[in-house]
């Protein structure tokens, strides 16, 4: 299985279901220990399509922001900073009104993830956030909150978010849309 200009990667694990997750030039595929090679080549090539789509697209999105100044050292720690001052506030308040605990926030620079929840109930917020719009910052927070509900991506997941934010679908596609601008300056 091959794919233009992309390395190819396949990652088993204690998992149930197969997935595709597209990087700039690499394809990972994840995948249930026991699921045979034959299979997740069947399943990689019904994606083909939208792989090769995905991969193109990243492609253009790294073309466009090569020559872009990344961000100093000096920067990354005010934003760290900025962020553990202003994220818990705003994560104290949404728990409080989703009805629900978490354990400890921790907050980082990450090149791929605005935030991320445990099973153990600790959040992972990107320092990234103290840069966009207040009501994108709370998007990410309640999205990760209400994984507290539901640690997975369902529909009884989404509806518990439109719940607390009904204006999260036009928030997420405004960080789809622009989210690149500032992960493609974090220095490699």
């Amino acid at each position: 299985m091959k794919f233009e200009n992309a390395k190819v990667s396949v990652i088993r694990s204690k998992r149930k279901t197969i997935s595709i997750q597209v990087k700039p030039n690499e394809v990972i595929i994840r995948a249930p220990i026991k699921m045979k090679e034959k299979e997740i080549e069947k399943f990689a090539e019904s994606k083909r399509n939208w792989i090769e789509k995905h991969l193109q697209s990243l492609s253009k999105k790294q073309k466009l922001f090569e020559n872009i100044e990344p961000y100093s050292d000096e920067e990354i720690k005010s934003f760290v900073k900025k962020a553990k001052a202003e994220i818990p506030k705003r994560v104290e308040f949404y728990a409080e009104k989703i009805g629900v605990t978490y354990n400890k926030i921790t907050i980082r620079c990450q090149r791929t993830r605005w935030g991320s929840c445990s099973s153990k109930g600790n959040l992972n917020f990107n320092c990234l956030l103290v840069l966009l719009p207040d009501e994108i910052i709370d998007s990410v927070i309640v999205h990760e909150l209400c994984h507290r509900k539901q640690m997975n991506h369902s529909a009884k997941f989404y509806a518990e978010i439109e719940k607390v934010f009904p204006d999260y679908k036009r928030c997420h596609a405004w960080l789809n849309r622009n989210g690149n601008r500032y992960m493609s300056r974090i220095p490699k």
